[in-house]
């Protein structure tokens, strides 16, 4: 099974700071070991994508940050199969500013796979490279805001989004049930732009989310409780806030399980907003 982590942040400059508390909590690789690992993150207006080989060890969270500020990070590891394309099967994909990562399947893709792509429009189906279930979910999402217009929508709501990625899944369960299949598929699907993350969950796999206070130490900042106040940094350490998304989590603590059938929705105002139906 795949592994995704994803984190919006009220402060770019201090998402490594984030990464680093999250290490203690979250899983980036699992069993048997992904090879293949991708993140992706923001500079301002560029958007920057790295894809590499991570068949030994366990990738270090905070080696994921990009080497500047990103208001977002989504991280995504899985194991490809013998002979695929690292650069066109590993996630996240992009697409402009849209970043996208699905865990889990589709249920006899192969049987529905022509009939998703010819459900697109011909420069969708054209971004589609590689053999994933995942890229073709992804096209489907582009779909969707492009029919509502609100593709580049830089005041794109995160509910707006939210409901659009949960309409994605619920299409694909729709098309698999009408074609007989009997196993149900797992679409835990998690997207940003940058300034909105969502995340769905349609399946038994698990899904968590945790909604990250400031705090006054940090290590790698070299912030303790001893620090004065008067220090600029302790001041932006106490006010930071990020929301976070795991599939794997080494303990509980304050993580909450999505419930099955259920949308996460974050705008920049990092509150919280759970959407049902499903």
């Amino acid at each position: 099974m795949s592994v995704v982590l994803a984190a919006l942040t009220s402060d770019p400059n201090l998402l490594r700071c984030e990464l680093h508390r999250l290490a203690g909590q979250v899983l980036v690789q699992t069993e048997p070991r992904a090879n293949a690992v991708g993140v992706g993150a923001y500079a301002q207006d560029e958007v920057l994508l790295r894809r590499f080989s991570s068949a030994e060890g366990e990738p270090s969270l905070v080696g994921l940050a990009p080497p500047g500020e990103s208001e977002a990070l989504l991280f995504h590891a899985s194991r490809l199969p013998v002979g695929a394309s690292l650069e066109e099967n590993t996630q996240p994909f992009r697409s402009r500013r849209w970043l996208f990562a699905h865990q889990g399947s589709v249920s006899g893709f192969d049987e529905l796979r022509a009939s998703l792509l010819a459900s697109l429009p011909e420069h969708l189906q054209r971004q589609v490279h590689g053999a994933t279930d995942s890229e073709v979910l992804f096209a489907l999402f582009l779909r969707q805001l492009r029919d509502v217009g609100r593709t580049d929508d830089p005041r794109l709501e995160a509910e707006v989004s939210g409901r659009l990625l949960a309409d994605t899944a619920r299409e694909v369960i729709k098309r698999s049930v009408d074609a007989g299949i009997p196993r149900a598929s797992t679409l835990n699907l998690v997207a940003t732009n940058g300034s909105v993350l969502v995340a769905c969950r349609f399946g038994e796999e698990p899904l968590f989310y945790s909604r990250l206070e400031g705090g006054a130490e940090c290590e790698p900042c070299g912030v303790t409780a001893s620090s004065p106040e008067s220090q600029p940094a302790v001041g932006a350490h106490r006010r930071r806030r990020t929301v976070v998304v795991a599939s794997h989590l080494k303990r509980p603590g304050s993580w909450v399980e999505l419930p099955r059938g259920t949308t996460l929705a974050v705008g920049m105002d990092l509150q919280v907003h759970l959407l049902n139906g499903g």
